[in-house]
């Protein structure tokens, strides 16, 4: 009996572990980009060097908080089911390294910008290169 209990939580634990591995960076993104879209939808200027003047740039940030926040459902779809978690990976992938290059190549061409944005293109450029590994190792790894 409690060598099935020792298997049965050997078993537990390595599938706990894989998750964990699997989706830390989705669970980490969800945590990250709610707030910073709630921040771009209705204060940037609280946590940002951006300051709106015009409807159409409300506008805008709306939208980017909206569009955040649908990745992020996204995300916590897969975290939670498995028939979800291959789409979570390939758009957090898409969506982190597009930050990411896009952030770096403004940082190229427009300047140095705020630290919030510098730290940014480090995160979004780990987790996009994360989910690449994670991605690879589950539904790609040579058996």
């Amino acid at each position: 009996m409690s060598k099935t209990l020792n298997s049965l939580n050997t078993v537990i634990l390595k599938i706990s572990q894989t998750a964990i591995i699997t989706k830390i960076h989705l669970i980490i993104s969800v945590w990250i980009v709610i707030p910073v879209s709630l921040v771009y939808g209705f204060n940037p200027s609280s946590e940002f060097d951006i300051h709106l003047n015009t409807v159409d740039e409300h506008n805008f940030f709306k939208a980017i908080m909206g569009l955040y926040l649908g990745f992020s459902i996204l995300w916590i779809l897969g975290i939670f089911k498995a028939n979800f978690l291959k789409m979570a990976l390939i758009s957090n992938i898409i969506f982190m390294l597009g930050l990411g290059v896009g952030r770096g190549l403004s940082w190229i061409i427009d300047g140095t910008p705020t630290f919030g944005y510098q730290f940014g293109v480090f995160a979004e450029l780990f987790l996009g290169f994360y989910g690449l590994w994670a991605l690879n190792r589950k539904y790609y790894k040579k058996p």
